[in-house]
């Protein structure tokens, strides 16, 4: 992992209030222990950032960018999700249905049977939907205000999209393949 002293030294939270300020929005922020490097809790209306998650995804990064840099675009990512608030809390009850079904199930029982694979294929579309939405509303936010680097914005986009489109991607090739299986017998 690329750790240097720009890493170390970045104020976190100074550096996502200042974004915010930026912008003109305000949003609770709460630092948090979840694994996930900042996310958009619709439902609490908060930013949550998990500074050791976000110091470790930066490192993992497959370009060179500052870490401030990877931190204004993922805040500005993260008001994305808020600028898009009245469409995520009209997914609540759906979200709810499909947190129940996985609550319900293991994985394994998930993935042998296509009606439970659907629904997780739901939630990936749902998710990858909204995350598209953040970054367009996150874009508009940085050429509106100049935060930061254009092409570095972009590269930051992309690797966190890539995430959501490989797990849908991962779940469409199990949903397929049991379909399949289903046909032949």
């Amino acid at each position: 992992m690329r750790m240097d002293n720009q890493v170390v030294s970045l104020n976190v939270l100074q550096c996502i209030e200042s974004v915010m300020k930026s912008v003109c929005m305000k949003e609770e922020i709460r630092k948090v222990h979840d694994g996930i490097n900042m996310s958009y809790n619709f439902i609490g209306k908060y930013i949550g950032f998990d500074e050791e998650r976000l110091k470790t995804a930066y490192g993992e990064l497959a370009f060179s960018c500052s870490f401030e840099t990877y931190v204004q675009t993922i805040t500005m990512h993260e008001l994305g999700h808020a600028i898009d608030l009245p469409a995520l809390e009209a997914s609540l009850a759906r979200t709810m249905e499909i947190f129940t079904m996985k609550k319900s199930y293991t994985m394994e029982e998930i993935y042998q049977s296509p009606d439970l694979l659907e629904m997780l294929i739901e939630e990936d579309e749902m998710n990858l939907a909204f995350e598209v939405t953040a970054w367009k509303n996150a874009c508009k936010l940085n050429e509106r205000y100049q935060i930061v680097n254009r092409t570095e914005f972009h590269l930051i986009e992309n690797t966190s999209l890539a995430t959501y489109n490989k797990l849908s991607q991962d779940h469409l090739q199990v949903y397929r393949q049991l379909i399949k299986e289903d046909s032949s017998n």
